[in-house]
Formats: C-alpha cells, sequence, structure tokens
C-alpha cells in the first residue's frame, strides 16, 4: 500500500448529507492530501531512479557484448592463423611420425601424464 495513505483510519469520517464538515475535519483532509501528495512525489522520485539506474545497467552491458563480441572475433582469427602456421609446419616437422590419434592424445586417467607445451609468437594483426 502507498505510504500516507488513511483507507484505514477511522479517524476521518466523512460528513453527513446536510451537515456542513467542522474546520478540524477541513483540516485532517487538507492534511491526508497533502501527506498523499508527498507520499505520491516520493513514489514517482523512486521510480525515476529505478528507470535510470536501469538504463546505465543496459548501456554498461551493451558496451561489455560489444567488447567480448570483439574478443572473440579476435581469439577466431587467432585460431585460424595458429590453425595454418600448424598445418604448414607439420609436413616440414622432422620430429613427429605419423601417429595415431591414441598417440597423439593419451588417456587422461594417468597420473604422471603432463601436457607438453610448444611455444608460438602472439599472432597480432
Amino acid at each position: 500500500m502507498a505510504q500516507g495513505s488513511d483507507s484505514n483510519d477511522t479517524s476521518y469520517k466523512s460528513p453527513s448529507p446536510g451537515s456542513r464538515p467542522s474546520s478540524s475535519d477541513d483540516a485532517k483532509k487538507v492534511m491526508r492530501r497533502e501527506k498523499n501528495r508527498i507520499a505520491a512525489q516520493k513514489s514517482r522520485m523512486r521510480q525515476t531512479l529505478k528507470a535510470d539506474t536501469l538504463h546505465l545497467e543496459s548501456e554498461n552491458l551493451e558496451k561489455e557484448n560489444t567488447a567480448l563480441k570483439k574478443e572473440v572475433k579476435q581469439l577466431t582469427e587467432e585460431a585460424k592463423y595458429l590453425s595454418s602456421v600448424l598445418s604448414s609446419h607439420e609436413p616440414l616437422c622432422t620430429g613427429l611420425a605419423p601417429q595415431t590419434p591414441e598417440l597423439l592424445y593419451p588417456p587422461h586417467h594417468s597420473s604422471s601424464y603432463h601436457h607438453q607445451h610448444i611455444t608460438v609468437p602472439h599472432y597480432q594483426h
């Protein structure tokens, strides 16, 4: 329920038909309206602040998404380049004999198995 709502307030009674409301009833009515106006204004301010926050968050996520897409594109190009370097190197490499897939990729269940790393210059474009 909105702040300042006095729908359950039993102290305010609407005047009966034909009777003139007293000045204290008028003052209560004015006070209630002012309290409701302030509550509505606060509610609108909170709603505007929330919308502004969501808008900024959306803009930041769009920027992050664009940056990530750019990174994916660069990494894809780098992977293609490295793949072509490897493909052109394999026929010339005397250290590699034709091997079966089991020899190229031994099972990982052995605890003594270590990966051998090859250093390749970083791809730049």
